[in-house]
């Protein structure tokens, strides 16, 4: 199993933090795609790793061209040395029309297509072969010798999928290489819901499929910060439990009335409020708390034999070194 640090950072914040990262022994970065472009940060941290597995955590497929991706993927995997790993996620319908000002109509269909309209660019680069594909979303069938960037060494990168809802993992388990996890994800929905539909949707001869998830974390080098961070990630977990498109998981914890409220509140930007509706109860489902030591502990013993990879994820406020204190942690119990 696999420990990796998911992290919000700008571009002249990456180089530093990746150096830092390997030497901690960290296995994996997870960028994720917030105030910034992923694909620039992922550039900027190839440049200054050299052994780090660097993910996109996630781009946004339904904002991009498979094209554009394609391409912006083909010159990190080949600029890493094949250290690159793609994570997509749809994003929700108010983000897509409204923030990014495109089309929004059946986003696993659209999520399907659009992977497979990436490995056939692939494909035409890597075996020279003629670029035909045909979807309802998206048609690619023009590639000229003056735009094809041909092979690389490394092979194309895997394709990891972001899903929450049934749907969205069924299209992982058919056409990714993996799956990764949202935050609000607990362990009882992992075990019922999430492993069992790999399982099933998995084709035979698919070749390995990756399980990684995502675990908020509260934790600091003191008391305070726990408690302030503690605070922090239950005001995250309300804004997601606000969130329709996540409403499943909760249903499966009968809390169902607990999301109704958090979107109230939301609609409301009672954003502080929303987190005093988290009890300890609900933190416990969806995150760990404590300190470096106690937080890597906790990550083991909630996730071992269940994923391949886990992602530690901080509040957004919280320096990301932070991090490298709970994953050194838990590397120390793993032995």
């Amino acid at each position: 199993m696999k420990l990796d640090v998911t992290a919000i950072l700008g571009p002249t914040e990456v180089g530093g933090f990746v150096q830092r990262a390997e030497a901690a022994g960290v296995d994996g970065l997870m960028l994720a795609e917030m105030q910034h472009e992923v694909f620039v940060g992922l550039t900027v941290a190839a440049l200054a790793s050299t052994r780090l597995e660097l993910t996109s955590g996630v781009a946004i497929a339904l904002a991009r061209s498979p094209m554009v991706l394609a391409q912006q993927a083909w010159d990190i995997q080949r600029l890493s040395g094949g250290r690159l790993r793609i994570g997509l996620g749809s994003q929700v319908k108010a983000h897509i029309t409204s923030r990014f000002g495109m089309t929004w109509d059946k986003p696993a269909a659209q999520m399907r297509e659009f992977v497979q309209a990436v490995r056939a660019i692939w494909t035409c680069w890597q075996d020279d072969v003629p670029l035909r594909f045909a979807g309802r979303y998206y048609r690619h069938w023009l590639m000229t010798p003056a735009f094809n960037p041909g092979p690389i060494p490394q092979g194309p990168p895997p394709i990891l999928l972001a899903g929450v809802g049934k749907l969205m993992i069924r299209v992982a388990a058919e056409t990714a290489d993996g799956l990764i996890t949202h935050p609000l994800t607990s362990l009882a929905y992992l075990d019922d819901v999430i492993r069992p539909a790999i399982a099933r949707r998995r084709p035979d001869g698919a070749g390995p499929f990756e399980l990684c998830t995502q675990v908020m974390v509260a934790t600091g080098r003191t008391a305070d910060e726990v408690a302030t961070n503690r605070a922090a990630v239950a005001r995250q977990i309300a804004f997601y439990a606000s969130t329709p498109a996540y409403r499943g998981v909760l249903d499966h914890h009968g809390l169902g009335g607990f999301g109704e409220e958090a979107g109230r509140l939301a609609r409301d930007g009672q954003w502080e409020a929303m987190g005093e509706l988290v009890t300890d109860d609900i933190f416990d489902l969806f995150a760990i708390s404590g300190d470096p030591d106690s937080a890597g502990r906790a990550l083991l013993e909630r996730c071992s034999g269940r994923v391949d990879r886990i992602g530690v994820n901080l509040p957004g406020a919280v320096a990301p070194d932070v991090a490298l204190d709970v994953v050194a942690a838990a590397r120390r119990q793993a032995g």
